[in-house]
């Protein structure tokens, strides 16, 4: 509710006094919402004469046990609090947060005004529900869960008239009520935008919460501007992996014409004309570079992905660090991670190109991204192309960019190009072994004379950037093979670092409580010993990527009263595996008594079991793999995400 129009205090008195004394329901001219708040007051029991002593005060102890229960609350509150104060310093109020009770968990105020807000109980601890103190902003944004202003007699106690507050709601992601944001002050200092204010302000605490509750799911930012993505304007969507809505802020709902009883009942299909995956897609090829998507209605909307799935959060356990380091070393980690990561930090800002190997799977983005995040060049762009999943036709153009009018169906702006927007930061070339070889030409220029010249234009433009490929093919025998340039090899070889393979890991418990940890924060998980035994000697053909998803799956199993991971938790095909490689398979007896193996278990068994030698064989390459097992990449691929 925006600010209404505030009556003279003598019409809202006699008002009130009409409705206490005879029942009579206020004249048409006091605010409906004023009204309303009144009659659930005066349904409480509450006289508004007279001082109210509230016994739902909490004491020291509880007040403290409340501030614990609400910390995701407060800490993204308080940042925005400071900011809030710093604007209505000196204008006799103070700023309150409150809980979805309307129990005051944290306050700021000028000095001038602490001792009537101390009159009145304006202070953590006390209690500001409707029910307690009558209608008041606090209170009545908390019973209506929207924004409303509070001034003068609009109060319900007499006792708290010389109050103006102003009060907006805070959100999940969800749409259920968190706390409430208010600014209370002297009612002769009112000021007209106060509600605008305090509501932008618990929008910006609103969106940081929405954001941060949802990091393991794909997050959507929208705006009709490109420029309006990241303000405090843009809408927020939250997706499943598989699609599905989860979560939004409130702008993200309005711009889609939704509400938030149709989270969980809304797919991907249902909003926008664009596939999901094409999305998902252009996010990974594309950091930071909005794409453009038109809704079911017609509307065009700027959108910005953020793919921090629990697979990809999984895959960044071990590269997660403060912008200095490229890792925390602890004595838990894996001395190989470790090795690299080290050798990794020490070259990066020595203008020596970076070489990262190692199986699919292992976490060769995150780990350019951490490199990058150590780098002095940390504040600048960190550009992602991945070389295997651009058409053919197409990766010229966005590797290297285009004038207006180079080809049909070009941009008429033209492109810059992804060689262009690395530019002072750090350029990453995934699968870099996939790379046509007549752009393999191109990309050596460039990296010789630092220089990229668009397509169409014949006039070049400088580029600077560290460079970090990584690739999980043998690029020596590419090189044999005809299939990868001898001396790009050698110019994007400054130094190869190889990530370990999960089964060779030495830290695979600690790796696996790291994740449990991010999975379920506040579950204490733990995986059963004997299961943890078996998952230790797993060939794990998915690397962490395939971790990842097993302890995910393994924790959405489990009921919320278990805090041990087990076999039960396990999907079944998985479960066998594990106990066939420990000799504890279950197995089934046939009618004259002989110990028959299940046929469909017997078969996938084996069948992995060939994938696995297959994949040793070609030191872990994929499509050399795929090669001797007679079968196509694509199958190889289906058959170990099935794993």
């Amino acid at each position: 509710m925006r600010n209404h129009a505030i009556l003279p205090s003598s019409h809202l008195k006699q008002a009130r006094l009409q409705l206490v004394e005879y029942g009579i329901s206020p004249s048409p001219g006091i605010n409906d919402r004023i009204a309303q708040s009144w009659q659930r007051s005066l349904s409480a029991g509450l006289s508004p004469v007279g001082r109210v002593e509230c016994e739902d005060n909490l004491s020291s102890s509880n007040l403290q046990h409340a501030r614990h229960f609400n910390h995701e609350l407060i800490s993204h509150s308080e940042p925005v609090i400071e900011y809030l104060f710093e604007q209505v310093r000196h204008s006799h109020s103070m700023v309150i947060l409150a809980d979805a009770q309307g129990v005051l968990m944290h306050t700021l105020g000028d000095l001038d005004f602490l001792d009537k807000a101390d009159r009145v109980a304006l202070k953590c601890g006390a209690t500001w529900a409707e029910s307690q103190r009558g209608t008041n902003a606090i209170g009545t944004a908390v019973a209506e869960a929207n924004e409303i202003e509070i001034h003068g007699a609009e109060h319900y106690l007499e006792h708290h008239e010389f109050l103006t507050c102003a009060a907006a709601p805070i959100l999940s992601a969800q749409g259920k009520l968190m706390g409430i944001l208010d600014i209370s002050g002297d009612h002769r200092s009112r000021h007209p935008h106060t509600l605008g204010l305090v509501s932008t302000a618990a929008q910006i605490i609103e969106n940081s919460m929405v954001l941060s509750a949802s990091q393991h799911q794909i997050i959507v930012q929208l705006h009709p501007r490109a420029e309006g993505l990241g303000s405090v304007a843009q809408g927020v969507l939250v997706f499943s992996e598989d699609g599905w809505l989860t979560g939004a802020n409130r702008k993200g709902l309005a711009l889609m014409k939704l509400q938030y009883s149709d989270i969980a009942a809304t797919c991907w299909s249902d909003l926008f004309d664009k596939e999901f995956q094409h999305i998902l897609s252009f996010q990974q090829r594309t950091v930071m570079r909005p794409d453009v998507l038109r809704t079911r209605d017609g509307s065009v909307l700027f959108a910005q992905v953020h793919s921090h799935s629990l697979a990809r959060q999984a895959l960044s356990v071990q590269t997660k660090s403060a912008p200095a380091t490229l890792t925390s070393a602890t004595a838990n980690e894996d001395s190989l991670w470790l090795a690299a990561s080290e050798r990794a930090r020490k070259v990066i800002d020595k203008a020596i190109p970076l070489l990262v190997t190692g199986e699919s799977g292992v976490g060769k983005e995150l780990f350019a991204q951490a490199t990058h995040r150590a780098s002095l060049r940390r504040n600048k762009p960190f550009v992602a192309v991945n070389c295997a999943a651009i058409p053919e036709h197409l990766i010229e153009a966005e590797l290297f960019g285009y004038v207006a009018g180079a080809f049909t169906g070009a941009s008429k702006q033209g492109a810059q190009g992804r060689l262009r927007e690395a530019h002072g930061g750090t350029l990453f070339l995934d699968e870099i072994g996939d790379m046509p070889l007549s752009l393999q030409t191109r990309l050596l220029r460039v990296l010789q004379e630092r220089q990229v010249t668009p397509l169409g234009s014949s006039t070049p433009v400088n580029v600077d950037f560290n460079l970090i490929c990584a690739t999980h093919q043998n690029l020596k025998n590419s090189i044999v093979a005809g299939r990868f340039r001898e001396d790009l090899y050698y110019r994007i070889n400054g130094l190869t670092v190889c990530l370990p393979a999960l089964r060779m890991r030495t830290d695979f418990a600690f790796l696996c409580g790291r994740l449990l940890q991010e999975f379920a924060p506040d579950s204490d998980l733990h995986i059963e010993p004997d299961l943890l035994a078996a998952m230790k000697t797993y060939h794990w053909p998915g690397n962490l990527r395939q971790l990842s998803h097993v302890l995910r799956a393994a924790v959405a199993l489990r009921e919320d009263d278990q805090h041990c991971i087990s076999w039960e938790h396990l999907a079944d095909d998985l479960a066998a595996e594990l106990r066939s490689q420990t000799g504890t398979e279950t197995i089934t007896t046939s009618a004259g008594g002989d110990t028959v193996e299940p046929r469909e278990r017997s078969l996938h068994a084996r069948s992995m079991q060939a994938i696995r030698q297959a994949l040793t064989n070609a030191n872990g390459n994929v499509s050399a793999a795929a090669r001797e097992l007679g079968i196509s990449r694509q199958t190889l691929y289906r058959k170990l995400q099935e794993n």
